[in-house]
C-alpha cells in the first residue's frame, strides 16, 4: 500500500512541477484557462494542489513527525512548505512571474488543513 502512495505522491509531485514549468515559461495550459473562468480560480488551485500534495507526503512518509517546541510537525508537512516558500519567493526573480502574498497564503491553507485532514484519518498521529 505504501509503494502506490509513495508512486502517487511521486507522480502529483511531477504534475506540479510541469506546471510550475509552464507558468515560469509563460506557457499556455487547459489548466490555467480552467483556472481563469473559475472565480478565485487561481487561489483554490493553489489550496488545492499544494493541500493535496501536503496529505500524499504524509502518507507516503507514514506520517512520521518531529518535534518543534511543545508541538509535532510532519515531514511531508514541512518537505512542501519548504518547497512551497521557495517557489512562491522564486517568482519575484522571473521575469514571466510576479510573486503574490496571497497566492503564498492560499498555498498555506492548504498546507495546514490537509495536514489537519492527516491528523484526523491517521491511526497513530504524529508518531516519531
Amino acid at each position: 500500500m505504501n509503494r502506490l502512495v509513495v508512486s502517487l505522491a511521486l507522480v502529483f509531485f511531477a504534475f506540479i512541477l510541469w506546471v510550475i514549468y509552464l507558468a515560469n515559461t509563460g506557457s499556455t495550459s487547459v489548466f490555467f484557462e480552467l483556472v481563469g473562468v473559475l472565480p478565485y480560480g487561481d487561489k483554490l488551485g493553489h489550496f488545492c494542489l499544494f493541500g493535496m500534495l501536503t496529505f500524499l507526503f504524509n502518507l507516503a512518509s507514514r506520517c512520521k513527525s518531529f518535534p518543534i517546541g511543545r508541538f509535532r510537525l510532519y515531514y511531508g508537512t514541512a518537505v512542501v512548505t519548504i518547497f512551497v516558500l521557495a517557489e512562491e519567493i522564486s517568482q519575484g526573480f522571473i521575469p514571466s512571474r510576479t510573486f503574490d502574498l496571497m497566492d503564498l497564503t492560499a498555498d498555506a491553507l492548504g498546507i495546514l488543513s490537509f495536514t489537519y485532514v492527516t491528523y484526523l484519518s491517521s491511526k497513530t498521529p504524529m508518531k516519531a
